[in-house]
């Protein structure tokens, strides 16, 4: 196993409006992509476990031309309300960073 923070060129995470977090995971290399994608291990599924909410809410998108996964997801506190620690949505990716990976 191998986790996502050891081959991942960069791992992200952003607003998408007040209400939306986006999830970015790019790979450097073909290959890395290649492998990734055929291990099936980034999936609707593991990420709406990994940020406890329901599958359907997660826009999952696989895009092969940039090496590239995107994940839209409902933000838990709106950004800017009372409790948000974090109002760019710029620290949520980390849940991502310790996905292992069966490569």
């Amino acid at each position: 196993m191998i986790k996502l923070k050891d081959i991942a060129k960069a791992c992200k995470s952003k607003n998408a409006g007040p209400f939306e977090l986006t999830l970015d995971v790019i790979f450097d290399d073909q290959e890395t992509f290649d492998k990734v994608r055929r291990s099936g291990a980034i999936t609707r599924e593991r990420i709406a476990a990994l940020y406890g909410v329901s599958p359907d809410d997660v826009l999952f998108t696989e895009y092969p031309p940039a090496l590239a996964y995107k994940a839209t997801l409902p933000r838990r506190i709106t950004s800017g309300a009372v409790g948000d620690t974090d109002v760019y949505g710029a620290q949520q990716h980390a849940p991502l960073l310790d996905l292992e990976l069966p490569l």
